[in-house]
């Protein structure tokens, strides 16, 4: 045997085997296996008829998600067939997955007159360890990206609502301390014109709303040690009607409270009495915002042509156009705000309806105290006296402010 033919033998028997290895260590019952044992905690379970495996990429044939009745509060478990899910760029050492991306079969349901089609849906950057610690940022399963492409909604043969893309980014700091997210539903249609209701359909057509475009957004982030989440931006924005945006903020939402959460409902669902399950993970949840405090949180909403289209539409009604029946509602305000029974506040919301209505470009209501509140406090006030509740929240109201 000469020296090349020599060669050419070890080469493709070292190729051999390492193939043979990599189809070895890439099980694909093993990653089901794994996903589930970070989903169940939560009371989500992943199953497959089968796996296949070509190189780096497996196959999960006949994949369905089963969501527990204790997580959604109904009488049996919830079963949501995938289909096929591909994942691609597997790699695996020492039990521990590493997913480059997980592909879904298109939806296309069909009922009755009606359907809903998604096309494009798939996950990136997935970490599946064998055996995540309780309480670590491992046992989250949380993904880089989440992708929807374009959904529609049919209804008797006609489009109803659709949207473009649905996307959502996870991004882990490089000391790990802290995940910022930010997520999108861009491209949103929906038509109200052929709303069943006549009388819907003319309040529909009277503020210009037979086609509804527009986008929503959301970005937020998380430090771990202390448990601080920011909802910096929830935001729906559509044309011709105007944006609102929700902000909000809370601490002690920790890794160690994730966990004891995730006890509470592994605990529910392991009760073979339902009913009973359902009370105690109630009785645990309030046990567990004991460890929560509020920080604050507002609700803006920037006009883009709406509300004096509303004006106009609720001034007809009446008899009367829009600018006074605006006038209307400003010398009712003081009446119906008087049951607050909370002066300072009252003549805040007061100036801020007077202000918007002579001129509809933004309303904003905050509630931000000096010092983060537990949560338990919160509810004790808002139990014992709202008045006092609106003063410790330190309620602000604002219109056409900056």
């Amino acid at each position: 045997m000469n020296r090349q033919r020599l060669i050419g033998l070890l080469l493709a028997g070292a190729s051999f085997t390492a193939l043979a290895h990599n189809a070895y260590a890439l099980d694909g019952q093993e990653i089901v296996t794994n996903f589930n044992k970070l989903t169940s905690a939560n009371g989500v379970t992943l199953s497959a008829e089968g796996t296949e495996v070509d190189g780096d990429t497996v196959t999960l044939t006949g994949a369905k998600l089963t969501v527990s009745a204790a997580t959604t509060q109904e009488p049996n478990d919830t079963v949501l067939p995938l289909g096929d899910v591909t994942l691609e760029g597997v790699t695996e050492e020492e039990g521990n997955y590493t997913i480059e991306k997980a592909s879904f079969a298109d939806i296309d349901v069909k009922e009755k007159e009606g359907g809903v089609t998604a096309k494009d849906i798939y996950l990136e950057g997935l970490y599946l360890p064998a055996n995540a610690e309780p309480g670590s940022l491992d046992s989250l399963m949380m993904p880089e990206t989440v992708h929807i492409g374009a959904v529609v909604v049919t209804d008797k043969g006609k489009e109803v609502a659709s949207l473009a893309e649905v996307t959502a980014n996870y991004t882990l700091s490089d000391d790990e301390s802290k995940i910022d997210m930010d997520a999108s539903v861009s491209g949103i249609k929906i038509d109200a014109s052929s709303a069943p209701d006549p009388k819907a359909q003319d309040t529909i057509k009277a503020l210009g709303l037979e086609t509804i475009s527009g986008d929503i957004t959301m970005k937020a982030d998380w430090t771990l040690a202390d448990g601080k989440m920011n909802l910096t931006e929830y935001a729906f924005d559509f044309d011709n009607v105007g944006r609102l945006d929700v902000t909000f903020s809370m601490s002690g939402y920790t890794l160690d409270f994730v966990k004891n959460m995730q006890e509470a409902l592994k605990a529910a669902e392991a009760n073979p009495n339902k009913e009973a399950g359902q009370q105690a993970l109630g009785m645990a949840m309030l046990g567990l915002m004991q460890q929560l405090s509020y920080n604050g949180a507002s609700i803006r909403f920037e006009d883009a042509g709406i509300t004096a289209k509303a004006l106009d539409y609720a001034g007809k009604q009446q008899g009367v156009d829009g600018k006074q029946f605006a006038q209307s509602l400003k010398g009712m305000a003081p009446m119906m705000l008087a049951q607050l029974n909370i002066p300072d506040l009252q003549a805040q919301i007061s100036s801020a309806i007077n202000a918007y209505l002579d001129d509809p470009k933004s309303i904003e209501v905050s509630a931000t105290p000096g010092q983060p509140l537990p949560v338990p406090q919160i509810m004790g006030a808002a139990m014992g006296n709202p008045a006092d509740l609106a003063k410790t929240l330190n309620v602000q109201v604002k219109a056409n402010a900056e």
